[in-house]
């Protein structure tokens, strides 16, 4: 990870705060005892950030450039960040979070506009709310449709013992907890664009971490909205669906953008990084998939690679 005392110019040496992979942060069984990946919170990086107050305490709200405000998830390990992009007609908000907090309560105190929701990849901890919204555009792959579908299984591994910090929102079922279903009501696909009324979004697809992965591309202001393709700490790349050879084009095509960019708008950990990380990253990961590189066990059939102050966590190659 990276830090500095400037938001959207960051430097590696922010890396030292990396967390774990949840194989190794999950070590309370006590609900009662402080997780040791919560204990570095909050990250020193927010205090440079505008906080404005949240309509839900599960959430911290940070307005990071004119018209665009973080919605952070610091209680759950994963520390998942949706974004609410506002035009002068309506908005879109990227991602709508695990859904154990209501992000629509938030998004209603922020805004009055008309809310479309995009979501940078249909993973569960990007799509928890959707369901609240009347307007969901989706990528048109049979992953998307499938997790359109909820998913009782995902949503319960992130509840797992040491992966809350503090406790979970009055009233909230811990048991019953589930992804639920959400409809999408428009389909979108590679270069299409939103107008929002004063601000376009353009839509990149970025396959690789996900078949459905997506950034969010505002020109005019020179803001990449990166999902998972790229955040500090950590990039988990180890799942059944990620596609390697995928993620590394997926790369290229975003750093190739990073002259042109003031902002990058990642979605964990913290949501503003420069972006001069891109063709860095490019570089570490071709490192990583030429075989440059020795991974170091990371338990549970994964494995990391380190290069450059990136760390990618992987599947055990076979």
């Amino acid at each position: 990870m990276r830090r500095t005392n400037k938001p959207g110019c960051i430097a590696v040496a922010l890396f030292a705060l990396t967390i774990t992979a949840p194989s190794l942060r999950a070590q309370a069984s006590n609900s009662n005892v402080r997780p040791d990946w919560c204990k570095s919170l909050p990250r020193p990086q927010y205090k440079t950030l505008e906080r404005v107050p949240s309509a839900d305490p599960w959430f911290e709200v940070y307005k990071v450039a004119p018209g665009v405000f973080a919605i952070y998830e610091p209680h759950q390990f994963e520390e998942v960040i949706s974004f609410l992009i506002l035009g002068d007609k309506r908005a879109v908000l990227f991602d709508t979070g695990l859904g154990i907090g209501d992000i629509k309560r938030v998004v209603s105190a922020l805004t009055s506009l008309p809310i479309t929701v995009l979501n940078s990849h249909t993973h569960n901890d990007h799509v928890g709310d959707n369901w609240e919204f009347d307007e969901i555009y989706g990528m048109d792959t049979e992953f998307t449709r499938t997790n359109a579908k909820g998913s009782t299984a995902d949503a319960q591994d992130e509840l797992a013992p040491g992966s809350v910090c503090g406790p979970l929102p009055a009233g909230f079922d811990a048991k019953s907890y589930a992804t639920r279903p959400f409809h999408i009501t428009h389909v979108i696909h590679d270069g299409d664009t939103v107008d929002l009324g004063g601000r376009v979004l353009q839509i990149i697809s970025t396959p690789g971490h996900t078949p459905d992965e997506i950034c969010l591309l505002d020109q005019k202001n020179g803001l990449l909205f990166t999902g998972d393709n790229f955040y500090p700490g950590p990039i988990w790349l180890y799942r059944p669906e990620t596609d390697l050879d995928a993620y590394v084009q997926s790369i290229t095509r975003i750093a190739a953008l990073a002259p042109q960019l003031h902002l990058l708008l990642p979605s964990h950990n913290v949501p503003v990084a420069d972006p001069s990380q891109l063709p860095k990253l490019l570089t570490a990961i071709e490192k990583v998939r030429g075989e440059a590189v020795e991974p170091f066990a990371a338990g549970n059939g994964k494995v990391t690679y380190t290069v450059n102050g990136f760390i990618f966590l992987m599947a055990a190659p076979n």
